[in-house]
């Protein structure tokens, strides 16, 4: 997991992008993880690593748990790793 030198998020408050809760503030700090994540030269391999190694918490890829849940619906069970679109959230 080399990528994870270059990320930004490295640099950033962890409880940021790990928030609790699903309103209010949650919602908050989950937009300005997302807004780092947008920037992140890694982000492309950060989504693939969530989403193949089932993180189930937190803002990975510029996604929340759910957006990766659809994602891996997509996918489908089995399925080769496909290039992921990265649009911003």
């Amino acid at each position: 997991m080399e990528w994870m030198t270059g990320a930004l998020c490295a640099r950033a408050d962890p409880d940021l992008f790990f928030a609790v809760g699903t309103a209010g503030p949650t919602l908050r700090e989950e937009l300005a993880a997302k807004r780092i994540c947008v920037r992140c030269p890694v982000l492309r391999p950060c989504l693939a690593w969530a989403l193949d190694s089932g993180q189930a918490h937190g803002v990975w890829g510029g996604t929340n748990a759910e957006e990766r849940a659809a994602l891996r619906r997509r996918r489908g069970p089995g399925a080769p790793r496909a290039p992921l679109s990265t649009a911003a959230h």
